[in-house]
């Protein structure tokens, strides 16, 4: 099924084009049929089956005939558990809307930084913010943002925003919005929380569930590399001077990342290029055009960019970065190795990416051998950071819920009233 027979105009399937985008997830085909109606939608799906699309577009879709926001208003609120996601998710926003009809703004708004430039980009409103709940609350009690005109109402990764301690924050949200409204609710489990969570806000809501498999393709070997973080470049660096790889795809968590290696390995007198978000529309067409030309070795991408590469007889797939969740990881090696080929894939893992690969062979249900390269061998020793984060509770987590702030309150003006 093509993107074409979704009901969706050609401002988004231009976009999609654009993108690489060639045939719907299994997420996409049945969410957004189904967003367009109006209706709620409960969707069960794993970060890496392609939600955001499955959720932004239709709502992209349902944007371009309406009123524009004004003064500090919003149409459309998506609320995420880390800044990480808000990022990203409106990063993808951006790159959906490219072709917009009409003057469109979205906006990402996360606690860690200073609250003002978010405060000031929300003046003349804004079609969708993307948010964490504890920001967002503090942006709406300095009248930052105004709700009266929210339509629309995603909850991404639910499950993760109630395992952060966010419950009392979405409590407070849920009251503050208009009780007429469009409300999306995707978590990849539903745990307790989160279907008291569905009884609250949804009403009649169309249910959608994609079971992900993780198949591996026969003929791919996996190779794990343990490695410490400050020499995974220079260890990168070897592996292509010193293997015979035809070409190779190296996956990193950022656009960042993606131009520091990039600047390295020119150093080294290795021609690479980068694949993100923050190219133009031509820097990326011609980026992909050279790698499946054959004309560029070595591409180094963000998993949002290199959504569309297929590649014939890819030869490596590289980890510089492992992905955000075993689904990820399955979509990223599954590049190299088709059509019954073989292929390799690669992963550098350091201390701080030890656990979590431990949980993608776990949902793999593969054991990948660790093994290390003379001369960039990782130390024995966990890093002092790692060890104090391992043991230290999450921030969020920490925080007092509206029933115990009210007590303390209630507390302490006792004990003022008694000293008075």
């Amino acid at each position: 099924m093509p993107f074409s027979s979704l009901g969706l105009s050609d401002f988004l399937l231009n976009a999609l084009t654009d993108l690489g985008y060639e045939q719907p997830t299994p997420i996409q085909e049945k969410a957004i049929p189904a967003t367009l109606t109006g209706s709620d939608i409960l969707a069960a799906a794993e970060t890496g089956s392609g939600k955001t699309a499955g959720f932004v577009l239709p709502i992209l879709e349902r944007l371009k005939d309406g009123l524009k926001p004004r003064g500090n208003l919003t149409h459309v609120l998506v609320l995420v558990p880390t800044r990480e996601l808000a990022v990203q998710v409106e990063e993808a926003i951006r790159q959906y809307a490219k072709y917009f009809p009409q003057k469109f703004k979205s906006l990402a708004v996360y606690g860690g930084v200073s609250i003002n430039p978010q405060m000031q980009a929300m003046r003349g409103g804004c079609d969708i913010v993307v948010a964490t709940p504890g920001r967002l609350i503090d942006l709406y009690k300095r009248n930052a943002i105004d709700f009266r005109a929210v339509h629309t109402l995603v909850l991404d990764e639910a499950d993760r925003m109630l395992d952060l301690g966010f419950a009392d924050e979405l409590d407070d949200i849920l009251d503050e919005l208009p009780d007429q409204r469009q409300n999306l609710l995707f978590s990849a489990t539903f745990p307790k929380g989160v279907r008291e969570l569905t009884d609250e806000i949804l009403v009649d809501p169309v249910e959608i569930t994609i079971k992900q498999e993780a198949t591996i393709p026969e003929k791919l070997e996996q190779r794990a590399i343990e490695v410490d973080r400050t020499n995974r470049t220079m260890l990168l660096k070897h592996l292509l001077k010193t293997e015979n790889w035809k070409q190779v795809l190296i996956f990193v968590a950022s656009k960042r990342t993606a131009n520091n290696v990039i600047l390295k390995l020119s150093r080294a007198d290795i021609a690479a290029k980068a694949l993100h978000g923050d190219l133009s529309q031509t820097e990326r067409t011609g980026a992909l055009a050279d790698f499946k030309s054959g004309k560029c070795k070595v591409l180094v991408a963000t998993d949002l960019a290199a959504r569309g590469i297929d590649i014939p007889n890819l030869p490596c797939v590289l980890n510089y970065d492992l992905p955000r969740s075993p689904s990820d990881y399955v979509h990223r090696i599954g590049r190299t190795g088709r059509a019954g080929e073989v292929g390799l894939a690669l992963s550098f893992i350091d201390h701080e990416s030890d656990s979590h690969f431990k949980v993608i062979e776990k949902r793999i249900k593969q054991k990948v051998t660790r093994e290390q390269v003379q001369g960039f061998e990782r130390s024995d020793e966990v890093p002092e950071e790692l060890k104090k984060k391992k043991g230290a509770a999450p921030v969020k987590g920490k925080r007092m819920s509206k029933k115990d702030k009210l007590r303390a309150a209630a507390a302490a003006k006792k004990i003022w009233g008694d000293r008075d």
